[in-house]
């Protein structure tokens, strides 16, 4: 499947709310066909998804509403989250970053008024998505479920290959030279996150971000386990064929994967 789901007009959400005063700072919510937010139905399991555009103002949100409508017709609420981005007042590490964390807690303090379950939620985050949903269950310890799709999860890595034009040196305002203390709190290969289990899902033939970021996370920090025994509960879902925006197309085999494993962590 090709990157048209990039241009595709995504079904509506059901509401937009605001969780800071920036008109970046946001989240669209889809809720259950038949789920009426006035009654007590549910509480419906959540997935917070974190698009991905290597952190530039230039990609936002909007493409990222067809899965979470596919996922809401599954029976899940679903909170796709805007955030600054490099380009944007603010945006960049750390403003990038606090902004993912006000949103989760905006989140969990609204769990009731939007009826579904706060220990039921799957974070989900597409390329430079899936670092920061990383770098967020590192920081969190309620977060327990952990989703990352072709993610750029060694930005050391991504560096050194110079992924989108250097993307990581705009995001971290430097190279590793010159931002160590950046690199070192934003780099899920450097963070402990032994709370929440983590399944890394991957193309084979993804030739955004090389599907060896994915295997190379997972075998660094089972090497660990082993040397240290800090146990992380993390795994590979590698799905053959697949390209970098397969896995964010409800209309590819590949989404089957996603949808798998996001029902198997909430079960």
């Amino acid at each position: 499947m090709s990157d048209d789901i990039l241009s595709l007009k995504p079904p509506p959400a059901d509401l937009r709310a605001a969780y800071g005063s920036d008109p970046n700072q946001f989240i669209d919510l889809r809720f259950p066909a038949r789920h009426d937010r006035k009654n007590s139905a549910g509480p419906h399991p959540l997935v917070i998804n974190i698009h991905g555009g290597f952190w530039r103002a230039a990609y936002g949100l909007e493409h990222a509403g067809h899965l979470c409508a596919a996922l809401r017709a599954t029976g899940m609420v679903t909170a796709n989250v805007e955030y600054r981005r490099v380009g944007n007042p603010g945006g960049g590490w750390p403003g990038t970053f606090d902004d993912l964390r006000s949103a989760y807690r905006f989140l969990l303090q609204n769990a009731a008024k939007h009826h579904f379950d706060a220990n039921k939620i799957v974070v989900m985050g597409h390329s430079a998505g899936g670092q920061l949903a990383l770098c967020l269950a590192a920081h969190e310890p309620s977060l327990t479920r952990v989703v990352p799709l072709a993610g750029v999860v060694d930005l050391r890595q991504a560096y050194e290959l110079h992924l989108s034009q250097d993307a990581v040196v705009e995001f971290l305002h430097g190279t590793p030279k010159e931002t160590p203390d950046h690199y070192r709190e934003a780099d899920p290969m450097q963070l402990s996150i032994r709370q929440a289990r983590q399944r890394l899902i991957h193309g084979s033939i993804d030739d955004t971000v090389p599907p060896e970021f994915s295997r190379d996370y997972v075998a660094a920090k089972q090497k660990l386990q082993d040397k240290n025994k800090m146990r992380e509960d993390v795994r590979l879902v590698s799905v053959a064929g697949a390209g970098h925006y397969d896995l964010i197309d409800p209309r590819t085999a590949a989404w089957k994967e996603v949808t798998r494993t996001v029902a198997d962590l909430l079960n």
